[in-house]
């Protein structure tokens, strides 16, 4: 159960500092943060392996890195959507 905890912690806080790099907020709040940290976990350990430091599973880098690439296509895709309406 800690170990889950542990997971939704991380992901948010990885999902919290894409946005703000990038600039923009994440939808849903902290939900979308969470959710942005576990696309960006997977997409950067998809693209960059797993290297660097690990907490919680999740290794720190590609995760971030992947949390950032999301967020800014998920930015642009929401740009989008409110130009076409």
């Amino acid at each position: 159960m800690m170990g889950f905890l542990w997971s939704l912690i991380i992901g948010g806080i990885i999902g919290w500092l894409a946005g703000m790099i990038v600039g923009r907020d994440v939808p849903f709040g902290i939900i979308g943060n969470i959710i942005a940290g576990f696309v960006g976990a997977w997409l950067g350990s998809l693209i960059l392996g797993n290297w660097g430091p690990s907490v919680a599973d999740f290794a720190i880098v590609p995760a971030l890195i992947g949390a950032i690439v999301f967020v800014f296509i998920l930015s642009l895709i929401l740009k989008g959507m409110r130009k076409a309406s």
